[in-house]
């Protein structure tokens, strides 16, 4: 007997004898009966239930799978242990593109359920770089910043950030040409890539801080994304900073009052030692603007702000730019993910005040006080050149602290798909 169950999606009811449910079993196969509504959320609600019961191969099988239905599906299916196997159905062209999908997202995944000892800084950036030389050859090439050598470049906040550990902060800067060496870049992706968060000095209960292995999510969501985006024909010169550190408390950690002057002249008060994150993008946004790249998108499991506003189905996008925000819009809906926009306005760069500095890196109250989603936004706004479209995306849907009815506990990948579409266009 085979060990593939065959699943099958239907609009009919199950039989009476199951009731209401919405997964009914015969021999060897499965159907998911779907109602009206959002019947991509109840494929993959159908999946999670699937990989409850153990089953850990399928097949897909009938008229009504769908591009959006037979991912739904997948990302389900998929746990941190194992991501399963499922044998796709369509054309060839259909096949390609959820292969691609499901390679990278593989990727995202295993670098972000990581143990924090087994992904130091500079494990996170040669693994990304790796990879990312696998999928696009020889078009590839990059360096890494290490340590003391981030000084000598004003890399001032990945250093910072990353000094109280013994494993050296890192800046990775990678570069995917297949234009040809004088190509003007088209973007720069840059991602928050803090191995672990402790919180540093201010630091963060035992039960906040043990998920922070994932707060790295930034940096594997948009380097998953360049690849899958090279993976899907991408014939644009792009750039990837990923900023990379662990956020530890040591004698030599940074400390509260403290005051980095960063490259472009800003000056930042550290008035909370876990409010990190935004201190490393601040290197990566301004490296990210000496490209001269017109477009510049950041991603980051940045504030837990943004997860209370928008929840944990849905990723909180930021730019000064209305069409940017829509165009984003556009392409996460062409694609079943989910981002809503969060206000940004110029008085936000100035919510987060300091009487010793031109700027405080958040508000030294609870959570960053009110609008923190924003302040946080405003914060990097700074470090943006005025000529470029910038979009923030703050990853609240990156992570599932406990496994739930959409989602296996670990990793989403939700943002991946966005990043990938928007390099395309």
């Amino acid at each position: 007997m085979s060990d593939v169950m065959k699943i099958y999606l239907t609009e009919d009811a199950p039989a009476a004898h199951w009731g209401s449910a919405d997964v009914t079993f015969t021999t060897g196969q499965a159907n998911i009966h779907l109602q009206a509504g959002d019947q991509l959320r109840q494929v993959q609600q159908a999946a999670r239930k699937l990989r409850g019961q153990g089953i850990n191969e399928v097949a897909l099988e009938g008229e009504l799978w769908d591009l959006h239905a037979q991912w739904a599906f997948a990302q389900g299916f998929a746990t941190a242990k194992q991501i399963g196997k499922i044998a796709w159905t369509g054309d060839d062209a259909v096949k390609k593109v959820l292969d691609d999908r499901r390679d990278s997202a593989a990727f995202a995944r295993q670098l972000i359920n990581e143990t924090p000892e087994n992904l130091a800084p500079m494990t996170l950036a040669n693994q990304a770089a790796q990879w990312l030389t696998k999928v696009g050859g020889d078009k590839v090439s990059y360096r890494i910043i290490e340590g003391e050598a981030l000084l000598e470049e004003k890399w001032i906040g990945i250093h910072s950030v990353g000094r109280g550990s013994e494993r050296p902060p890192a800046l990775l800067e990678l570069d995917y040409n297949p234009l040809g060496e004088d190509a003007p870049v088209s973007a720069a992706l840059v991602g928050k890539g803090i191995t672990f968060d402790s919180g540093g000095y201010s630091i963060k209960a035992s039960e906040g801080m043990l998920g922070m292995k994932c707060d790295m999510g930034g940096a594997a969501t948009v380097t998953a994304a360049l690849g899958l985006a090279i993976k899907s024909g991408l014939n644009k010169r792009i750039k990837l900073f990923l900023c990379c550190a662990e956020n530890l408390i040591s004698g030599r950690a940074y400390k509260l009052g403290d005051i980095l002057t960063y490259k472009n002249g800003v000056s930042v008060e550290v008035v909370n030692t876990d409010a990190e994150g935004r201190l490393v993008l601040a290197d990566g946004l301004q490296a990210a603007c000496e490209t001269g790249a017109p477009l510049v998108i950041d991603a980051a499991t940045l504030t837990g702000a943004a997860v209370m506003a928008v929840g944990t189905s849905y990723n909180a996008i930021f730019s000064p730019s209305r069409e940017l925000i829509s165009r984003t819009q556009e392409k996460a809906s062409a694609v079943a993910e989910q981002v809503w926009p969060l206000p940004l306005e110029p008085w936000h760069k100035e919510m987060c005040p300091s009487a010793y500095a031109d700027t405080a890196n958040s508000r030294p109250v609870k959570g960053g006080g009110a609008g923190g989603a924003s302040n946080a936004a405003g914060f990097l706004w700074r470090f943006v050149s005025d000529d470029t479209q910038w979009l923030h995306m703050d990853l609240a849907s990156a992570f599932a602290d406990t496994a739930n009815g959409l989602w296996a506990a670990g990793a989403t990948t939700h943002g991946v798909l966005t990043i990938a579409e928007l390099l395309q266009d």
